[in-house]
């Protein structure tokens, strides 16, 4: 613990403009997230921006509309915020902006019992409409019990079996997690470079004390007072975005999600286990609980 620095663990230190991006990862809790950014706008002084309501998602977009969105987004006066549903994009390759970038992961297994709504088919116009308990429940049976070819961890399978859940990895990982094998170690090892290289916080909804707590300290422009500021409002924030269609996930569709998704989960500890570093560096008087 005595070795640990947070200034090199703090990749906002390199940023070279004063405007945070958070690439939203669905069904994380980043509504809620993006509505506490929302607050602390008006009381840290920096200009909130986001992306436009679709009522269906593309969160790989081309390497010309990655350009677009990179111009869009260094032309924001600073300090600035600009929240988007979108993989990971390398801003410095592309030569653009170069500002703090964050998002939340979450445990996968919980993460897919809030699957809801809409599945978007990569390569195919088809959407799948899903605003029925009964629909969402049987679709999630019938994915996780597929076996052979067209089981759920297949890419190249059933893509109807790819929600926006399964593709969570993606929403860190960038493109590499779709072009890879799925829960391929190479796509893995790409996730843990873009983490390390790029992100300055990837918060996890589970430690969610912790990651505030962090994002204060290392990003403390836009997050000065997040943790106040979220106490004060816990039960509007946690009513944000509350499915009522979620249906309850057994324990057997459970395991088969951790089976199937081991290197999803390994990746999950990796984030954890960064951001309980991160916080350690910090060496603050009650951060041993």
């Amino acid at each position: 613990i005595e070795t640990l620095s947070a200034q090199s663990l703090n990749n906002t230190m390199k940023a070279e403009k004063d405007i945070v991006f958070f690439n939203r990862v669905p069904k994380v809790g980043s509504q809620t997230f993006m509505e506490l950014l929302r607050n602390l706008a008006m009381t840290n002084d920096f200009s909130f921006h986001r992306d436009q309501v679709q009522r269906v998602e593309t969160i790989r977009i081309p390497p010309a509309d990655q350009l677009a969105l990179a111009t869009m987004i260094n032309s924001y006066s600073t300090p600035s915020v600009y929240i988007k549903h979108v993989c990971f994009i390398n801003f410095t390759q592309k030569l653009y902006w170069a500002g703090p970038e964050l998002t939340l992961i979450r445990d996968i297994t919980r993460q897919v019992s809030s699957v809801s709504f809409i599945f978007q088919i990569e390569n195919s116009n088809s959407k799948i409409p899903l605003n029925m308990k009964r629909a969402l429940k049987e679709k999630l049976r019938t994915c996780t019990a597929l076996r052979g070819r067209r089981r759920i961890e297949s890419v190249s399978g059933d893509r109807q079996c790819l929600p926006w859940s399964l593709l969570r990895g993606t929403g860190t990982l960038g493109p590499h997690a779709v072009h890879s094998p799925f829960n391929s170690d190479s796509a893995l090892q790409r996730a843990k470079t873009a983490v390390e290289k790029h992100y300055a916080v990837v918060g996890v909804l589970e430690d969610l004390n912790s990651t505030l707590t962090v994002l204060e300290h290392y990003i403390p422009k836009f997050f000065k007072g997040a943790t106040k500021t979220y106490q004060e409002q816990v039960e509007s924030y946690q009513k944000i975005n509350r499915n009522s269609f979620k249906p309850p996930v057994s324990e057997e569709v459970k395991d088969m999600v951790r089976r199937n998704f081991t290197r999803e989960i390994e990746f999950y500890h990796f984030c954890r286990q960064r951001l309980h570093r991160q916080l350690l560096a910090l060496k603050l008087p009650d951060v041993y609980r």
